[in-house]
This record gives structure tokens, C-alpha cells and sequence, in this order.
């Protein structure tokens, strides 16, 4: 790839560059392609969740996004191996789910969430790279799906103005429970025929080709080329990937260590014990490294999870 086909990594250009309205196309093709639906943001929302935890924001990247129709889209790159990944995106719709009510409200506001999730991870067994989930419920004895009745419907809580056109919309309860997207980026191995195969070559290797017409990777084409960011940007943009590179290794030994322990104990929980004893042995190098680089003490806490004052002592 030449130096002027160069484009941005979609972990940093989600975070730093995709959250501006401005930019809202590039954020809508990627939807679109990989929801097989015509996706119109209208908001970037903040998550209560992430102004509170720290530990929500290590090693992750959000987008939370209101679509014209009220539903909210969560948007999560995930770098690295976490043990129990299933059960955090389940806390993540939860906690958007929650946040949408406020004391008083009634159940009818709630509007429903989808998560997307991209993993450069090994995540469970499978030959597939994206996999999809929604909740059906389904007669026990007769396998028929249960359908929302007329007078049930008129209790759901609808797109803007509640118009009768829009009620029969909502046939199932899946409209309404939240449903769920993972990108599984390195089991993508195919040539990029399709727009949504144009969209993993992207996530994978970085490469957008220059004709194409897919939704999003067009205008990422004129917004995300690293030739065009400013010195500072570009500064920022390196960093972030040295960071990537130290805390992969980190993560790579600590798992090693794990591994090791739990192979000599013979046990699941010797696993899990020896991968937590690697990770902190492991995070003080990285602080360390992160210290190095210039990286300000407070995103250094954020990232490893280590007080403030062992950081200025590293």
C-alpha cells in the first residue's frame, strides 16, 4: 500500500475523529452494511456508564448513537483478550438500557438498543466472522413465535408522533429487546468483493480500495487518509499505536503466565489466578513504558488501573 493510501485505524478514527456530526456518513455506512439497514444518526450520546467507571473505558472504544427512529446503536472495538467479554456486552445494553429511564418514567420510553461489537480477539469457536443475535420467544410445544397483539402494541413506545402507519412495524418482541452484532475481524481471510467484505479488508488490514462506492468506506476515503491529518494529529495518532503495540504484549506475557500456572495446578481457577498475577506483574512495565512515551499520568491510570502515585515513582 502506498504512503498516500495510507488510512487511520477504525479503533482511533471512532474515538477521535467518527463522533463529529460532520463525519456522521462514514459512521452511517459502516451501520448500514453491517445491519443490512438504512441507518441515519442524529445523535452522539454520552454514557453514563463511561463517565463513572474508569474500568469501562480500559482497552475499549464507544460510540453510542440515536438513529432517527429513537433506537440506540453501541459501537465497541475491543483489542485484546477479555475472559468474560460475553458478559460485559450484556452489562453494556443493560446500563444503555437503564439510563434511558429517570425516576417516574414510565417502561413505555424505553427504546431499543443494538450492540456492535468488533474483536481482534480469538472470541469462542466459530468459522464465521460476524454473527448476529435477537430474542424470539418461541412456543415450547407448538415452535410458533409469539406475536405482539394490536392492544399490546399501542403500549410500546414508538418512533416520533406514535403515527398508526408506524404500529405495524412492531411484530415481535424482538423489536423491542436489545440485539446484538459481533465482528470477529481476524476470521476474515476472504478477498473484498462485497460492501460488507470491503468493510472487514478495512478493519483488518487498513486498506480501502481507491473505486470504491461502498457506504461509509467512500467518505472514510476523504476523511480518514493519514497524509491529511496535522503534525499533531499524526503525533497523537502514533502514540496510540505504540500503545497498542505495548499493551498487546503485555496482555500476550500475562495470558503466557497464566497459562503456566494453570497447566501445573491443573485447574480452571489456577488459569484465572496465574492470568490475574501476570497481568499486574505485567502492568507496571507498561505504566512504565506509557510514563516514557509522555503519556499524561491520568490516562496512564486509566489504562493500567494503577494509583496515580506508584505512576510518578515508575
Amino acid at each position: 500500500m502506498h504512503a498516500s493510501d495510507k488510512y487511520v485505524r477504525f479503533d482511533w478514527a471512532i474515538k477521535q475523529l467518527l463522533r463529529e456530526k460532520a463525519n456522521f456518513d462514514v459512521l452511517e455506512g459502516f451501520i448500514s452494511v453491517f445491519t443490512n439497514e438504512d441507518v441515519k444518526i442524529e445523535e452522539i450520546l454520552e454514557s453514563e456508564s463511561n463517565q463513572i467507571y474508569i474500568d469501562d473505558k480500559f482497552n475499549r472504544v464507544d460510540i453510542k448513537a440515536r438513529n432517527k427512529k429513537g433506537e440506540i446503536y453501541i459501537i465497541e472495538v475491543q483489542l485484546s483478550r477479555e475472559i468474560h467479554y460475553l458478559e460485559r456486552i450484556l452489562y453494556g445494553t443493560a446500563k444503555a438500557i437503564t439510563e434511558q429511564l429517570h425516576l417516574g418514567s414510565d417502561y413505555k420510553e424505553i427504546q431499543k438498543v443494538i450492540s456492535i461489537s468488533i474483536v481482534y480477539f480469538d472470541l469462542g469457536k466459530g468459522s464465521d466472522y460476524l454473527y448476529h443475535g435477537q430474542v424470539q420467544l418461541e412456543g415450547v410445544h407448538n415452535h410458533d413465535i409469539l406475536q405482539v397483539t394490536r392492544r399490546e402494541k399501542r403500549g410500546i413506545n414508538m418512533p416520533i408522533n406514535d403515527e398508526p402507519s408506524k404500529l405495524s412495524r412492531l411484530k415481535n418482541p424482538s423489536d423491542i429487546f436489545p440485539e446484538y452484532y459481533i465482528i470477529r475481524v481476524n476470521e476474515f481471510n476472504d478477498l473484498a468483493k462485497t460492501p460488507l467484505e470491503e468493510w472487514m479488508d478495512y478493519l483488518k488490514s487498513g486498506i480501502i480500495k481507491d473505486e470504491t462506492q461502498t457506504p461509509g468506506l467512500n467518505k472514510a476515503k476523504e476523511k480518514l487518509q493519514y497524509l491529511m491529518m496535522t503534525p499533531e494529529e499524526k503525533s497523537a495518532y502514533e502514540r496510540h499505536l505504540d500503545a497498542i503495540r505495548i499493551q498487546n504484549d503485555v496482555l500476550s506475557n500475562a495470558r503466557e503466565e497464566g497459562w503456566e500456572e494453570g497447566l501445573e495446578k491443573g485447574i480452571e481457577k489456577g488459569i484465572e489466578k496465574g492470568i490475574e498475577k501476570g497481568i499486574a506483574s505485567e502492568a507496571i512495565r507498561y505504566a512504565t513504558e506509557l510514563k516514557k512515551m509522555g503519556i499524561p499520568i491520568e490516562k496512564i491510570e486509566e489504562l493500567t488501573h494503577i494509583d496515580q502515585n506508584v505512576i510518578k515513582t515508575l
